[in-house]
């Protein structure tokens, strides 16, 4: 846990955590833990998804707000919408991007040929998404990007950095099989850091997640490799 008090909590998720209950996964969740740390929350957000203010996918780790009651929950919904939080990633990719930094912009909605996946899409069937990316350090084959997120669609970092040929290394969706440096129990992907404005003071606060394990360690193979 990275921050708690009467409004609102903030962690560093673990990879492998789902955030909230689905057919199929019921049990196990962030939300089934946070039911039993804050009994009080069934009745805020919906009975699925207590406080959840944003998501993360299963297998991306770092920092996730959740609300301690609805008047939070609302506020800091709408920071997230109008930007006024600021939510920062890194990730492992494959490749080494020509510039040092740049902007994605692109549709995002469902695959035209996989409904499990998403993809790029034109406009009009698809949901606006911009995404800031620049390099952290260039890694022989590989590269460490920074990720900054104008909007939160499904998928959108994995998506987009697929739609410019730079998949995330251990994507098991958006990036083709390929051998590894390191086995991965999921992408390397990690919610760094995360902004926002105290719901009821209007504190700005700011939060940064420890990198993994796993990730420490898949930069310290591909740091050993390029040396």
């Amino acid at each position: 846990m990275l921050f708690e008090d009467a409004h609102l909590i903030v962690l560093n998720k673990p990879a492998g955590l789902t955030v909230h209950p689905a057919p199929g996964n019921k049990d196990g969740t962030l939300v089934n833990a946070l039911l039993h740390h804050c009994p009080d929350l069934p009745g805020i957000g919906g009975e699925l998804r207590p406080g959840i203010v944003h998501r993360l996918d299963k297998d991306t780790s770092g920092c996730i707000v959740v609300a301690k009651s609805q008047e939070a929950l609302v506020k800091l919904q709408v920071q997230i919408q109008k930007r006024i939080a600021s939510r920062e990633y890194l990730a492992v990719v494959h490749g080494q991007p020509a510039a040092d930094g740049g902007t994605i912009v692109g549709a995002i909605g469902r695959h035209p040929a996989d409904r499990k996946k998403y993809a790029v899409v034109s406009d009009d069937s698809g949901r606006h998404a911009c995404t800031h990316w620049q390099v952290v350090e260039r890694l022989g084959d590989y590269a460490l990007l920074r990720f900054q997120l104008d909007t939160g669609r499904t998928h959108q970092i994995r998506v987009h950095g697929a739609h410019i040929q730079h998949p995330i290394v251990g994507d098991p969706v958006y990036s083709r099989a390929r051998r590894l440096p390191l086995a991965l129990s999921g992408q390397a992907l990690h919610a760094v850091q995360l902004g926002l404005n105290h719901p009821l003071t209007g504190e700005r606060l700011r939060f940064e997640a420890p990198l993994p394990a796993e990730f420490e360690k898949l930069l310290a193979v591909l740091r050993r490799r390029v040396e």
